[in-house]
């Protein structure tokens, strides 16, 4: 009889937790996701945001200038959080419920500690 292992959001997200202040400007945020080969970046503060390529995608669209927009003009905020602990399929099912592809993990002190993305639960489900 197999038996399958659980796995939990601490085995698969991404660390260190890649950040940026919500007052750099939104081509800053590209370049520094460019430069990280990442889609999303957590930006901390009392009003706690990610920006994502998506925001970033969305901004250029609607005609800001990225050299002069702030990550806190285009960021999403608030976010929804998980737990190190929560199983890979309960953030999956939280992806899928508020259709994001990006989730800020804290740990058992609410310390934002890490991302999980889409992209690593795709990666952890093959």
């Amino acid at each position: 009889m197999a038996t399958e292992t659980t796995v939990r959001i601490e085995d698969i997200m991404s660390t260190p937790l890649e950040t940026i202040s919500a007052d750099e400007t939104v081509k800053a945020a590209a370049t520094q996701m460019q430069a990280q080969n990442i889609n999303g970046i957590f930006v901390p503060g009392a009003e706690a945001g990610i920006i994502t390529t998506t925001d970033i995608v969305d901004a250029v669209a609607s005609g800001k200038d990225l050299s002069s927009a702030t990550v806190g003009d285009v960021m999403t905020s608030p976010v929804e959080r998980v737990t190190t602990s929560l199983e890979l399929g309960e953030a999956a099912a939280m992806m899928t419920t508020y259709d994001i592809k990006h989730l800020p993990v804290i740990d058992e002190h609410q310390d934002y500690v890490g991302m999980v993305s889409s992209t690593d639960i795709t990666k952890a489900l093959s």
